[in-house]
């Protein structure tokens, strides 16, 4: 072997050496500890906030879906693919000056006043006509989950009082106790509601 070869694989040896235990290092051991201390301090979220209903995942309480029918509540619009799409999560990249977004905004205004028989003079939620940055977004505004909950009680034949509790009992809190405002998870809201077969 020629002295140059022999210096080439001296160089490239300890090179090597260092790709490969610096891969072990972070491609296997690193994730499976972070893997393994979240199951153990996280259980729940780090599986995914799977829900379950009689053995049978139904959701995930961190990601939206596409809820319309008048029973339920609905929603904030989605512009994940055809909505609610994980593989394809992104929001409209639609300015706030952009005509399509302001068309689209219209027409979701008119659709929310006539779907909740909501006079001209309620004002809409923000999130009840807007995609959020992910388009995934499980949950929505106390306001607008308090104004679909007549909706929902009279489409589901019980008093408003049941719907605004389940609202309720599915309301977080302020982040921190001072960041952004309490919101409702959607999800949840619904599974309880068909879980008292109301």
């Amino acid at each position: 072997m020629s002295a140059p070869l022999q210096g080439l694989i001296r160089q490239l040896r300890p090179a090597l050496i260092v790709l490969v235990l610096l891969s072990v290092l972070t491609g296997v051991a690193y994730p499976l500890a972070v893997t393994g201390v979240a199951k153990v301090a996280f259980g729940h979220k780090a599986d995914g906030s799977l829900i379950r209903r009689h053995g049978v995942v139904v959701g995930s309480s961190l990601i939206g879906q596409p809820f319309t029918a008048p029973k339920y509540l609905h929603p904030r619009p989605s512009a994940a693919g055809a909505g609610y799409d994980g593989s394809a999560s992104s929001g409209s990249n639609l300015g706030p000056s952009s005509p399509l977004l302001l068309d689209a905004v219209k027409q979701r205004v008119g659709a929310y006043r006539s779907e909740n028989r909501l006079s001209g003079d309620v004002l809409v939620p923000v999130d009840a006509v807007t995609a959020s940055g992910s388009g995934l977004d499980p949950d929505i505004s106390l306001a607008n989950a308090r104004l679909q909950a007549p909706r929902v009680a009279n489409a589901r034949g019980v008093a408003l009082a049941i719907v605004q509790t389940a609202i309720a009992r599915h309301t977080s809190g302020r982040p921190l106790g001072i960041l952004g405002d309490p919101v409702v998870n959607v999800l949840l809201v619904n599974l309880d509601l068909d879980a008292a077969k109301v």
